[in-house]
């Protein structure tokens, strides 16, 4: 009986020294309690610059020049719907406000 356990004991002490040595080589992370890791996730490329590269660059972010020419398009665009009466109604005197007084 005790040959068998001395057997067992060798065999566990070289399966415990083979599965380091195999950690060690390929790189992996040695877990013997089988305990939750957050490797895994943090193994994992980062995707970031990959969606950023995706989107291209806009000018028109930087350049003042254009950004003040869209706002005055939509500023003389409001302008001509107020005067045909399409505008944005005064602060409470919506829809809503209608349904409200009546």
């Amino acid at each position: 009986m005790a040959t068998n356990s001395l057997k067992g004991m060798i065999a566990a002490a070289v399966n415990k020294g083979v599965t380091e040595a195999r950690a060690r080589i390929f790189g992996h992370v040695l877990n013997p309690t089988g305990q939750r890791s957050t490797h895994k996730l943090l193994r994992k490329k980062l995707i970031g610059d990959k969606v950023a590269e995706w989107y291209p660059y806009d000018i028109k972010k930087d350049d003042p020049l254009i950004m003040a020419r869209q706002e005055q398009e939509r500023l003389s665009k409001l302008e001509m719907l107020k005067r045909r009466g399409k505008g944005p109604p005064k602060k409470g005197q919506g829809r809503r406000a209608a349904k409200r007084n009546k």
